[in-house]
């Protein structure tokens, strides 16, 4: 299939691939943003890797990639990364690290975490029960309980390591914002007094994942939070991108912390194609 080259003033222009955020960049709830679909066929006509990059460590990859599917989007669930894998990854580094063999884990959070626990090598060890694992991993899952929670802060008092999927504070719900997996892991944080490894965004660990399993040399992360997609992007040394069609606006880039700040702005994703970037005061570059 000939490839569509991008303009080269286009801010993508010269990148190998671009990780998204998903909700308030490609998404809104369960509807596409306005034009998301068709710059990431764009995108993918010109030969750029597209991979979604996600803080959410409860659902699936291949749900993630389902949604995105029946948006019209040609993805699939390679194509997809989430803060559990991240998680489970970190933790089995920093056991190799350690000299840790046969780890074992006590996972606080949902199915998906467990999941990508086991395949990292990892043994379980159930909640509330009288072994002592090498690690907690905690992710979010919306049934979690203060026993839970408790449990998680005993084996880490005890000597587990502990990594956190994410820290995200709040996430959103059908019926508005509610606390997110950094709520929960305040919680804990609050009865052991000991900091997470943290896998998710603004660490770039996740990110890591994903540019090499897209074998990017330069990508682009882009997404509509400066505290997270951003942040994430520039920890990581990618070059960064705010899309405006979700939480954080150009005002807000340009007040912005340097760690927080992106190389461009855009109004939506189909100006990372087409148009010059802005800078991060809202102006014509």
């Amino acid at each position: 299939m000939t490839q569509t080259a991008i303009p080269a003033g286009a801010p993508l222009a010269g990148h190998d691939a671009l990780l998204c955020d998903l909700d308030g960049v490609i998404y809104a709830g369960p509807a596409a943003i306005p034009g998301a679909v068709e710059a990431i066929a764009a995108a993918q006509a010109a030969g750029i890797a597209v991979g979604f990059v996600t803080n959410n460590a409860s659902r699936p990859v291949e749900a993630v990639a389902e949604h995105l599917r029946s948006l019209g989007i040609d993805t699939d669930a390679e194509h997809v990364f989430g803060s559990a894998k991240a998680g489970a990854r970190l933790a089995a580094a920093d056991a190799r690290e350690r000299g840790v063999s046969a780890p074992t884990a006590m996972v606080i959070g949902a199915a998906t975490l467990r999941e990508e626990v086991l395949a990292a090598g990892f043994s379980l060890v159930e909640v509330n029960s009288e072994a002592q694992p090498d690690y907690v991993i905690q992710g979010f899952d919306p049934g979690l309980g203060w026993s839970d929670l408790a449990a998680a802060a005993f084996a880490i008092h005890r000597g587990a390591r502990w990594v956190a999927t994410n820290t995200d504070s709040t996430i959103p719900r059908a019926e508005g914002i509610a606390p997110g997996n950094g709520s929960l892991v305040a919680a804990v944080r609050n009865a052991v007094d000991v900091e997470p490894l943290v896998a998710g965004k603004p660490e770039p660990a996740l990110m890591l994942l994903a540019a090499a399993s897209l074998g990017a040399k330069r990508p682009m992360m882009v997404g509509d939070r400066l505290d997270t997609d951003v942040a994430g992007g520039n920890a990581a040394g990618f070059t960064s991108a705010l899309v405006l069609t979700g939480v954080h606006t150009s005002a807000d880039a340009a007040a912005a912390p340097e760690a927080q700040r992106p190389d461009v702005v855009v109004p939506s994703l189909a100006e990372l194609l087409t148009a010059p970037a802005l800078t991060t005061a809202g102006q014509g570059a």
